[in-house]
């Protein structure tokens, strides 16, 4: 239980910092660049998803 409280305390504690962050222009700059590369990140793991599940599906199930 105590572990939980700390988890929620580190979570809510970083929503605030984030919003006090995103008021600052620079602030507001270095979250833009972060959740640009979160994007681009995820961009590429689902390219590389869909590529490898057409190469499953045109291959056919493994027996």
């Amino acid at each position: 239980m105590k572990t939980l409280l700390w988890f929620l305390i580190g979570v809510i504690g970083g929503f605030v910092a984030a919003h006090f962050l995103n008021k600052d222009p620079r602030g507001h700059d270095v979250l833009a660049a972060v959740d640009d590369r979160i994007n681009e990140f995820t961009g590429i793991l689902a390219d590389a998803f869909h590529a490898q599940e057409a190469r499953l599906t045109q291959d056919g199930p493994a027996d």
